[in-house]
């Protein structure tokens, strides 16, 4: 993997010297997007909520019996108060993110910072409450995305993450052996993601201009 791009402020904008001419550069909005269940307060993307100013968790009504249409419909709705958000999200909430894709296009979103996107197709009692998120757009996503995988997830094999990678046109990220990429596989704060979505944002600006 190559070293990542000088970092991408996260954070409240900063206005420029009043001599210099230049144009202020704001952060994007952050939207967290985790998957069943939620993510508990160990977790990488409630660290990152807690810690990047102005990020946002978006707070489905029911973590534990999802449900396409209704996820969807939440999130439809935090993306019109937060335009031009990066969508910061984990598990299932790649596969929502696809979905949302689909049927939307790249409206008011910028990016996509995806990270170990689950398999929905695979068997067993988790995988039937996912059923209603089967099968997964692999369409080319409308907007800069990366995703992140493990070799070792028990709920993605690294191989269907890559095919999702592909499909989605996203840059590809192997973290090798790293389990679900969640508190309990030790990713609390996580400095190296902050980093990766410093370069996603990077990403994403730079497709704006072009």
């Amino acid at each position: 993997m190559s070293q990542p791009h000088p970092p991408t402020p996260i954070g409240p904008p900063r206005a420029p010297p009043l001599a210099s001419g230049r144009p202020t550069i704001t952060a994007p909005p952050i939207l967290i997007l985790p998957g069943l269940f939620n993510s508990g307060p160990d977790h990488w993307q409630s660290h990152w909520e807690r810690t990047i100013p102005g990020a946002e968790r978006v707070e489905q009504a029911d973590w534990e019996r999802p449900t396409l249409g209704d996820w969807t419909a939440t999130l439809v709705e935090a993306v019109r108060r937060r335009p031009g958000a990066v969508l910061v999200a984990h598990s299932l909430g790649c596969a929502l993110v696809a979905h949302l894709a689909a049927i939307r296009g790249a409206r008011g979103i910028a990016g996509a910072f995806l990270v170990a996107p689950a398999d929905v197709n695979r068997q067993g009692p988790a995988g039937r409450l996912l059923e209603g998120f089967s099968p997964i757009p692999r369409a080319r996503l409308p907007f800069p995305s990366m995703v992140v995988a493990s070799r070792d997830d028990p709920y993605v094999s690294i191989d269907r993450a890559q095919a999702f990678a592909q499909g989605w046109g996203s840059t590809f990220i192997d973290l090798g052996r790293a389990g679900h990429i969640n508190a309990e596989s030790g990713h609390g704060p996580w400095p190296k993601g902050r980093a990766l979505l410093r370069d996603l944002i990077g990403q994403a600006r730079s497709a704006s201009i072009d």
